[in-house]
């Protein structure tokens, strides 16, 4: 990974690598030859897996959308082969261990940490196997095997206080003003029952700095998983990265410090995912995004933050790509972001800060077809040089759509919320979009995530004049909800209350001077629940919600041909 934002002062993260340096022989000796090589498999015949039961790779939450939005289950989401698997460990006697698996790319990277033969291996296993269709080499590490932990799924039946969404931003303010977030806040729309996915590494700090300890209280960090070899911990410094950046990034999105820091998703839940590999810049760390990819799917996330852009390798043998080959074909990693949004995710990447640089253009895998690729502006939407210059090589406008990166405000791995006085790039700038993306699938669950990515890109201030700098400009959030879920003049809004709100049971709904035509619920998967029978007296309904689960729902009321939705949560 090349980090997509700058969160120290230069000569601090100087000092930092020169004492790491001297400190872990464990890094990268250059001009070494591979030991890490992505194995292709031909087909996943003769799996135990059927697409007729995928509750035994995908989580329930997964096979909700997949229902909701029409998404077959098809033979790309079964697991890898464990035979062939099998076969390829035990082809040499050489110790050897598989430290990623896509199953969308039918692939695994096997590893040889105490052997120079590697290529003459893979050379004769690629001739031995009829099920081997490629080989690559994709790393050189010197590292210890290392067992990983499955999942760390650690949902909690907390809910998160979602009484106001009114809040003090402080300074940070700035990171979404831009796109009226902070009045599509105010709406009501915070994220809840929402699952952001956020892909970074160096969430140093996370786990214990006070501000992030309600997250936690409330269920809402459901877990993580880290994909790096050597190590098993996402908390763990990146000894080669920006130090704190993923806590920085993260700060972005989930932070709710009152008068301080407020992200732009604060009641959303988190999953984190590290991708990113802290000995080196290697070609395998695409190999982990698409696996991370594939693990947000299977737990159902709504959206995938990504701080991370993939250019230039420690190595002259995995340097096989360059901005030329920018199609959203090439990468493993930008073919996983796209199907993403095959599979109900919404993918925002940072789009690279190379725009002062020779590479100068997007990233991978911002490249990618149907996801957001996010460039970087300041709080007066002027566009950081760094940015990186779109479009992508097939003509595709890139980036995407802008948000705040140079000199917003986020909390540090030291516990300290501060701006990065301009240095930040679209690391920074990704995780805005992302929280807000998530709130307004929160609002609109009607849409696919296709379509709620194309509403962001129509309701940005350049749609119809876009650029190679911010691609469509910057999304107004605010204005795209107004339009398409509330459509409902002020004075209509004010007239429509819906409560109590928190409810065991009963809901009202005052109606002023309107004709309540429909009354539906939703639950924050975007199923429509049956319709509750409600009675009319007066200008008051009222309806019976008793037998729903206690959670979060969504009501949507038609009247006079106005559409009006309110959150509303349901306890016990």
């Amino acid at each position: 990974m090349k980090s997509t934002a700058s969160h120290t002062s230069l000569a601090a993260y100087l000092l930092f690598i020169l004492i790491f340096n001297s400190q872990f022989s464990i890094l990268n000796c250059f001009g070494q030859t591979p030991n890490c090589y992505r194995i292709t498999f031909s087909d996943k015949n003769d799996s135990p897996y059927s697409v007729n039961r995928p509750e035994e790779f995908l989580s329930s939450r997964a096979i909700a959308k997949r229902v909701r939005f029409n998404i077959p289950v098809i033979e790309q989401d079964l697991p890898v082969n464990q035979h062939y698997i099998n076969s390829i460990l035990n082809f040499s006697s050489e110790p050897s261990q598989i430290i990623s698996v896509s199953k969308w790319n039918n692939s695994v990277v096997i590893f040889y940490p105490e052997t120079e033969n590697c290529h003459d291996i893979i050379a004769e296993m690629l001739n031995y196997f009829s099920f081997i269709i490629d080989t690559l080499p994709v790393a050189y590490y010197q590292i210890p095997f290392i067992s990983k932990t499955p999942i760390q799924k650690q949902i909690s039946d907390a809910i998160v206080d979602v009484s106001s969404c009114d809040y003090d931003y402080g300074n940070s303010i700035d990171n979404i003003r831009l796109h009226k977030g902070d009045l599509f806040h105010k709406a009501g729309f915070c994220g809840e029952g929402m699952l952001i996915c956020a892909f970074d590494s160096n969430w140093s700090g996370l786990d214990t700095i006070s501000y992030f300890k309600p997250l936690y209280q409330n269920g809402q960090i459901w877990g993580s998983r880290d994909l790096a070899p050597g190590i098993n911990n996402v908390y763990i410094a990146n000894p080669l990265a920006i130090p704190g950046h993923g806590t920085a990034t993260f700060s972005a999105m989930a932070s709710c410090i009152e008068g301080k820091m407020v992200g732009t998703a604060p009641q959303a839940n988190y999953f984190l995912i590290r991708t990113e590999n802290p000995w080196g810049e290697n070609l395998v760390e695409e190999d982990f995004f698409a696996q991370g990819a594939e693990i947000a799917d299977s737990l159902g996330a709504d959206v995938v933050s990504a701080s991370i852009a993939y250019t230039i390798f420690d190595y002259e043998w995995q340097n096989i790509y360059t901005s030329a080959d920018n199609n959203g074909m090439v990468s493993i990693a930008s073919r996983a972001a796209s199907i993403l949004a095959e599979k109900g995710v919404i993918a925002v990447i940072a789009a690279g800060n190379e725009g002062l640089t020779d590479w100068h253009y997007i990233t991978r895998p911002a490249d990618a077809s149907n996801i957001l690729a996010v460039g970087n502006v300041d709080k007066n939407a002027q566009i950081s040089p760094t940015s990186s210059y779109g479009p992508s090589v097939d003509g595709r406008i890139k980036p995407d759509v802008a948000s705040v990166g140079r000199g917003g405000w986020f909390v540090w791995s030291n516990g300290q919320i501060m701006t990065d006085y301009g240095y930040g790039g679209t690391s920074a700038a990704a995780p805005i979009i992302a929280g807000l993306a998530a709130c307004l699938w929160q609002a609109l669950p009607q849409y696919s995530s296709l379509e709620i990515m194309d509403l962001i890109r129509k309701y940005g201030n350049r749609y119809n004049n876009p650029d190679n700098r911010t691609g469509y400009g910057i999304p107004n959030f605010y204005q795209c909800y107004l339009d398409h879920s509330n459509s409902v003049p002020e004075k209509i809004i004010s007239s429509v209350s819906v409560y109590p709100n928190p409810t065991t049971g009963e809901l009202r709904i005052e109606n002023g001077e309107l004709r309540i035509n429909s009354v539906e619920i939703f639950d924050v998967f975007g199923r429509k629940l049956n319709n509750s029978p409600f009675s009319i007296l007066n200008s008051q309904l009222k309806m019976d919600i008793s037998h729903l689960p206690q959670g979060i729902f969504i009501v949507k009321i038609i009247a006079d041909g106005h559409i009006y939705t309110s959150k509303i949560i349901k306890t016990n």
